[in-house]
C-alpha cells in the first residue's frame, strides 16, 4: 500500500549527489568518479566537514563541487550546506537529493537503484539496505547492534513501521521532503529524525537493496566509542520526537511504507 501521494505530477528530473566528508582524502575521488557513473546524476558536490587531510583538493580533482566547512559542524550540517549549494544550481525544476558516504570508493555507482522510485513519483524517499559489511580485520560486521535496535524501535514507536536498516546513510530523496524536514536533527541521530519527521508528515518512504560497501566500524575502543556516541545522540532525537519505545506505540502510518512484495 501506498500513502497520500504529496508528489507533483511525475516526470524526470535530473538528480545531485550530496557527500559529506570528513578526512576521507584517500577515499573520496574514487567515491566521487563512481557517483559520476549512476545515471540520472549531473551534479556532484562534496561537503569537506572540516577535514585536515587534503579531502576537499582530492574531491575537486575528482571533478566535484567542493563546499568547505572550516570546522567540522556534523553530518547534519554538512547535509544541509550540501542542499543548499544544490539549490543555488537549480533551475526551474528542483533536481532531486541523493545523499551518500564518503567512503563507498568504487562501490558507490551501485546506488543507482535508489534513483528510480523517487524519480517516478513512487515514493518520496529511499533508504539504501547494504549487504553485510566487513571490517578492517575480515570480520563480518553485524546489523543488529544495540544503536541499530534503538533507532528502529524508535521508528516503529513513531510511525508503525520497522525499517531494516534504520541507520542508513544512502538515501535519495525530493527536494520538497528535504526542505520539510529542515533543521535536521544534529549528530549521529540525522537519519533516525529524517525517518520519522518525513513519515509523520506522509511522506511515502521505501528501502531498497543496493550493493555498496563502506568502511565498517570496528570493534576496538575506538569503534565501541564511535557506538555510544552513536546512541547518545539518537536517543536524543527520539526524545525530541516523543519516540522513545515504549509499550503501546505510537499510531500506525504504516501504509505509507511499501512492503517489497507491493513494489
Amino acid at each position: 500500500m501506498s500513502g497520500q501521494d504529496l508528489s507533483p505530477e511525475p516526470f524526470e528530473r535530473a538528480v545531485a549527489c550530496v557527500i559529506p566528508a570528513k578526512d576521507e582524502a584517500d577515499r573520496i575521488a574514487a567515491t566521487v568518479d563512481a557517483v559520476h557513473k549512476i545515471i540520472g546524476v549531473d551534479l556532484v558536490v562534496v561537503v569537506d566537514d572540516g577535514s585536515t587531510d587534503g579531502t576537499a583538493e582530492a574531491a575537486e580533482r575528482a571533478g566535484a563541487v567542493v563546499v568547505r566547512h572550516e570546522r567540522n559542524r556534523g553530518k547534519a550540517a554538512a547535509m544541509e550546506t550540501g542542499a543548499a549549494a544544490v539549490a543555488e544550481r537549480d533551475g526551474a525544476r528542483a533536481r532531486h537529493l541523493l545523499f551518500l558516504d564518503a567512503d563507498l570508493t568504487d562501490t558507490a555507482s551501485g546506488a543507482g537503484p535508489l534513483i528510480e522510485p523517487v524519480q517516478t513519483g513512487r515514493v518520496d524517499m529511499t533508504i539504501g539496505t547494504l549487504p553485510a559489511q566487513v571490517r578492517a580485520d575480515g570480520t563480518k560486521a553485524g546489523g543488529h547492534g544495540f544503536v541499530v535496535r534503538l533507532s528502529r524501535a524508535g521508528i516503529e514507536e513513531a510511525t508503525g513501521w520497522a525499517p531494516e536498516q534504520p541507520l542508513s546513510g544512502q538515501r535519495c530523496l525530493t527536494r520538497a521532503a528535504f526542505d520539510s524536514a529542515v533543521p535536521l536533527a544534529a549528530g549521529f541521530g540525522v537519519e533516525t529524525a529524517l525517518t520519522i519527521d518525513l513519515g509523520r508528515k506522509g511522506f511515502r518512504i521505501l528501502e531498497v537493496p543496493i550493493d555498496v560497501r563502506h568502511r565498517a566500524t570496528g570493534t576496538d575502543l575506538r569503534g565501541q566509542l564511535h557506538r555510544a556516541k552513536q546512541y547518545l545522540h539518537v536517543r536524543r532525537a527520539l526524545a525530541a520526537r516523543s519516540a522513545l519505545p515504549a509499550d503501546g506505540g505510537g499510531p500506525s502510518l504504516r501504509s505509507l511504507f511499501p512492503r517489497k512484495s507491493e513494489q
